[in-house]
């Protein structure tokens, strides 16, 4: 019987860049192994996705589906396209980083109306259909933390049902009342939206109770996979994948290239196959790039291809004066990113990307970039010397612990006592909140926000108080804008001090375009922030 399931278990792999690889395998497992681990190394093997979905002995109607990957890095494409032809299948919750692009990733499953109930994720990203959804009441949206919602799975993986972090405190993520679901009728009211958390008071800090997430199945991506279900991934492409095996049922992995046990060093694991129940190859390999951002083949590494205007290069070359020799520095897309292209001379820093890399090197050159490495603005780029790679739960353990030196990011608005609100203009502009919460409520932190000093229509940014939703409570340390640059007394009542103006620009100018007063710095004559 045995060898007759072997036999055709090899019909079934017969395609091109498997056939010589199963038939290897076949003799390994009936030649080297015992009865018992020959039964353990072929039940995780499945000829394709469809097999391997269908497999799964429980309905995955109203199932909490965890999907693995980062934009579109890392994107088990191959299972999510399986399942968005499979009949019948409605009312899924899915728990993700973010929903990719239209028509890619868990875009596809969001293109057939009533298979996903609810997303649980962190960052909205470029998905118009997603958006358009959630807005018009058709798709319930839990938008959750990066960093919380990896330490959800980690911690479910890991048999934690909960656990306290410092992440959201102040905002509607612990007191509640974020849109989850708004009404169909075109109105713009909510009709769900999220309750109340327990907070506690742990070393001086208030800290939020978030209750892990138990999933029902994981589909997952790596670069290599044995038939023990051992996993490796390449570049940041590994992301919250590891969280999502660890936190499911059932995971089912499917990897660009399929090898024989033993074939992956033990060293070399990244994740161990006890939590993968089962194995693919993965036939589907498309992996859109979202940002290709290269350089020109004679282009100087620290020069920038993207076209900024005066105002904005004047943000980014008064931020780059913040940064200092040795430094772990996490910066914010748009503005911020650019500042890495002005680090003064005899200044080394390293660059730390919440989606997985300490290390970030330079835009690739023309012809040269790799779509299994990308920054948090989903550009590519490349590692520099000495970087490391880890998964989502990791990055954030290195932000929550206080281990990032700098965090500079943008924003909407930003109050007189340090409140930063960035991530949603209710009714109008859902992006999430990506990593920002994270990385802005990390005890410790020093944060430095990048804007510029009025909207588009002329209003204040600056403000008495944020009219928008937090990012986080009395977070910010220095605000930088394209006029002046303020300092924020995040820790008493102080308020704001001016301490550097732009050339050609007045005090009286900063006051008319300010929406809160603001103290002078003593020194005088006021330093030129340029």
């Amino acid at each position: 019987f045995f060898f007759f399931s072997l036999s055709h278990l090899h019909h079934k792999y017969k395609q091109k860049t498997q056939t010589t690889m199963i038939h290897n395998l076949n003799y390994s497992i009936k030649s080297k192994h015992t009865p018992f681990l020959r039964r353990y190394l072929s039940s995780k093997l499945y000829p394709n996705a469809k097999s391997a979905i269908q497999s799964i002995t429980f309905p995955l109607s109203n199932s909490l589906l965890c999907v693995g990957g980062f934009g579109c890095c890392g994107i088990p494409e191959t299972l999510l396209n399986e399942l968005s032809k499979t009949k019948g299948v409605t009312d899924i919750t899915v728990a993700s980083l973010n929903v990719s692009v239209d028509g890619y990733g868990v875009g596809k499953l969001l293109e057939k109306d009533g298979m996903v109930k609810r997303v649980i994720g962190s960052y909205v990203g470029e998905n118009k259909l997603f958006e358009k959804k959630y807005l018009s009441g058709k798709l319930e949206v839990e938008l959750t933390p990066m960093g919380t919602l990896a330490a959800k799975l980690h911690s479910a993986g890991s048999g934690i049902p909960a656990f306290f972090t410092p992440t959201g405190v102040g905002t509607v993520i612990s007191e509640g009342g974020a849109p989850i679901k708004f009404r169909s009728d075109g109105s713009g009211d909510v009709e769900i939206e999220s309750k109340q958390k327990e907070v506690r008071m742990f070393r001086g800090q208030e800290y939020v109770m978030e209750e892990s997430i138990y999933a029902d199945v994981g589909f997952v991506k790596a670069w290599k996979g044995d038939t023990h279900g051992n996993l490796v991934f390449r570049g940041t492409a590994r992301n919250m994948n590891p969280e999502c095996a660890m936190a499911s049922k059932v995971c089912i992995a499917e990897v660009e290239e399929l090898v024989e046990a033993g074939t992956i060093d033990p060293d070399e694991v990244h994740l161990p196959g006890i939590f993968v129940q089962k194995i693919i190859q993965a036939a589907d390999n498309d992996k859109p790039i979202e940002r290709l951002t290269e350089l020109e083949e004679d282009a100087d590494e620290g020069t920038s291809s993207i076209n900024i205007n005066a105002a904005r290069e004047r943000i980014i070359k008064r931020a780059a004066k913040e940064f200092e020799d040795g430094m772990y520095v996490n910066l914010g897309i748009g503005i911020p990113t650019l500042a890495s292209n002005y680090v003064p001379e005899g200044v080394n820093i390293v660059l730390q990307s919440e989606n997985g890399l300490l290390g970030i090197g330079p835009y690739p050159k023309t012809g040269t970039a790799n779509a299994d490495w990308t920054n948090a603005g989903k550009e590519t780029i490349t590692a520099s010397t000495g970087a490391s790679t880890f998964s989502s739960s990791q990055s954030f353990g290195m932000i929550r612990g206080s281990h990032v030196d700098l965090t500079i990011l943008g924003s909407l608005q930003c109050s007189s006592n340090g409140d930063l609100a960035s991530w949603l203009i209710p009714g109008k502009m859902v992006k999430g909140m990506g990593g920002a919460m994270d990385l802005v409520g990390a005890p410790g932190s020093k944060v430095i926000v990048t804007m510029e000093h009025v909207s588009k229509s002329g209003s204040p940014k600056i403000l008495e108080q944020c009219s928008l939703p937090l990012t986080g409570r009395k977070v910010v340390d220095r605000i930088i804008t394209d006029l002046c640059v303020f300092d924020c007394d995040k820790t008493g009542d102080g308020g704001l001090t001016l301490i550097e103006i732009a050339h050609g620009v007045s005090i009286e100018e900063i006051r008319s375009k300010t929406g809160c007063d603001f103290k002078l710095s003593p020194v005088e004559p006021l330093p030129f922030m340029d």
